[in-house]
C-alpha cells in the first residue's frame, strides 16, 4: 500500500522519490549533534543559542484577556477573515507607530501567525514561470511556495560589504522582467541589519519600474535598539507596490498564539484574503481580542526590549573579547558574525556549519550556521535563563567555554 501512495506524490515533493532523500539538512545535523553531545557529557549543560523564539510567556494582562473573552460563548463561533474590532486596532497601532495610514476595511487582514501569510502570498501572484526575489540567507517560505507553484527563486546574497541589502541593481534584466515578487525582512533575521527609508524609497522605484509586488515582512520591527526601524509603508508609493505583514509573535512573546497582520495595497490584501478564505477558517476571536489587548498596549514591549538589548549588549562584549567580529546590535533578537578560519589547536573550519558542530560537540554551545552568503553563525539571545543573576551566569558560561579556545581569524 506505501508503494501505491507513494507513486501517488507530487513531483513538487519528490513524487516517488519522497522521503528517500540522503541529503541531511543542517538543523537535523545539529539536533545529531546535540544528541551525541549529550550522551558524551552526561550532566553538563548544554547552552542553547539557536532557539529563534521568545524565552517568556506573553503579558499577563494579555493572558486575561484571553481567559475573560474565552469564556464568552459568542467568542466560540469561526471569524473567517477576522473580526473588525482586531482590523481596527491594527490600523490604529499603524498610525500611531509608524505615521501609516490604513483603511481598516479594506488595506488590513488578520492572518494565524505570519508563516501562513507568507505561505499564501505566492498564490496570489505566482503563475508557472514567475519570479520570487528571495534575500538570502533568509525565510525561505515565499521561496519555497513560488516554487510548488511552478515559479522559480532567484536570489539575493545579504553581504557584510552592502550593509546586509540587497543589491537591486544587479538583478539580470531577464529576472526583472519575469519577477512577480521581491521579498524583504527588517529588522532582518538573521543579519539584525535594519534598512533606511532611502533605502526603502529606492525599493518603490524598483517595483514600480519592473511590475513587481513588494512583500516586507516586519516580525521584528518593534525590537530595535537605538535607532528605530520604519515602516516600509512609512514611504511615498508604498502603498502602491505592497505590503507589510506584522507579527506579535516575537514582540509580545506571543508565538504559540499565532497571529499577525497583513497590510498595505488594498488589491492585495483582497487577494490575500481570498486565498486565506480558502485555506483557514480564521484565528480564534478571543485570541483576536487578546492581540487588539496587546497592540493597544505598545508599551509592554518596552521591557522585552530591554531585556534583549542587555543581552546582545554582553554576548557581543563576549564575542568580541573572544575574537570574533560582531556589528553593534540594531535590531531582533539575534548576533551574526563570521566564524573563525580555525583555532590555534589545528583545527580548520571550511564553512559555518563545520564550526556550529565544533561548537555543540566540543562547547556544548548550539547555534545555528548560515552559509549562504559567507560563513556566518547565529546565536540567539532567548536562551532560558530564570532571572537576572542566572542570565549573568549562562553569558558567563559561554566567556569561559569559549576562552578555553584561541580561534584564528
Amino acid at each position: 500500500m506505501s508503494d501505491f501512495v507513494q507513486n501517488l506524490i507530487a513531483e513538487r515533493l519528490g513524487g516517488n522519490m519522497f522521503g528517500k532523500d540522503t541529503k541531511i539538512y543542517k538543523f537535523e545535523k545539529i539536533k545529531r549533534a546535540k544528541r551525541a553531545a549529550h550522551e558524551a557529557n552526561p550532566g553538563k549543560e548544554l547552552i542553547d543559542m539557536g532557539v529563534g523564539e521568545p524565552d517568556d510567556m506573553a503579558n499577563i494582562a494579555i493572558v486575561n484577556v484571553l481567559k475573560e473573552e474565552a469564556m464568552k460563548k459568542e467568542n466560540r463561533f469561526y471569524s473567517d477573515n477576522g473580526i473588525q474590532e482586531f482590523k481596527d486596532v491594527a490600523a490604529e497601532y499603524m498610525k500611531k507607530r509608524f505615521g501609516v495610514d490604513i483603511n481598516p476595511q479594506t488595506e488590513i487582514n488578520h492572518a494565524i501567525g505570519s508563516k501562513p501569510a507568507l505561505a499564501m502570498i505566492p498564490f496570489c501572484l505566482i503563475n508557472p514561470g514567475d519570479y520570487a526575489l528571495m534575500t538570502i540567507p533568509g525565510y525561505p517560505v515565499t521561496g519555497t511556495i513560488t516554487k510548488y507553484l511552478g515559479g522559480q527563486v532567484y536570489n539575493l546574497p545579504l553581504t557584510k560589504e552592502n550593509n546586509f541589502l540587497p543589491d537591486l541593481d544587479s538583478i539580470p534584466e531577464d529576472i526583472r522582467k519575469k519577477a512577480k515578487i521581491l521579498y524583504l525582512n527588517y529588522p532582518n533575521n538573521p543579519t539584525g541589519a535594519l534598512a533606511d527609508k532611502k533605502f526603502f524609497e529606492k525599493v518603490v522605484k524598483f517595483a514600480k519600474e519592473n511590475d513587481i509586488a513588494v512583500v516586507h515582512d516586519a516580525a521584528y520591527i518593534e525590537l530595535t535598539y537605538g535607532e528605530e526601524q520604519p515602516s516600509f509603508l512609512s514611504v511615498e508609493g508604498a502603498k502602491e507596490v505592497g505590503i507589510e505583514i506584522h507579527s506579535l509573535s516575537k514582540s509580545f512573546n506571543m508565538t504559540g498564539w499565532r497571529m499577525a497582520f497583513v497590510c498595505g495595497n488594498e488589491t492585495l490584501v483582497k487577494a490575500f484574503a481570498t486565498v486565506k478564505d480558502n485555506n483557514d477558517s480564521g484565528q480564534f476571536i478571543p485570541i483576536q481580542k487578546a492581540a487588539a489587548y496587546a497592540l493597544s498596549h505598545p508599551e509592554l514591549i518596552n521591557e522585552i526590549r530591554d531585556k534583549y538589548k542587555r543581552r546582545l549588549v554582553k554576548l557581543a562584549k563576549v564575542l568580541r573579547d573572544n575574537g570574533f567580529y560582531v556589528n553593534e546590535p540594531k535590531g531582533t533578537f539575534y548576533l551574526y558574525f563570521e566564524i573563525p578560519k580555525g583555532t590555534k589547536s589545528g583545527r580548520k573550519f571550511e564553512n559555518a556549519e563545520q564550526f556550529c558542530d565544533y561548537l555543540i560537540r566540543e562547547k556544548l554551545i548550539s547555534s545555528v550556521p548560515w552559509d549562504d552568503a559567507g560563513h556566518f553563525l547565529r546565536f540567539t539571545v532567548t536562551f532560558e535563563a530564570k532571572d537576572l543573576a542566572d542570565e549573568e551566569r549562562v553569558i558567563g558560561e559561554i566567556a569561559r567555554r569559549l576562552s578555553e579556545e584561541e580561534f584564528i581569524f
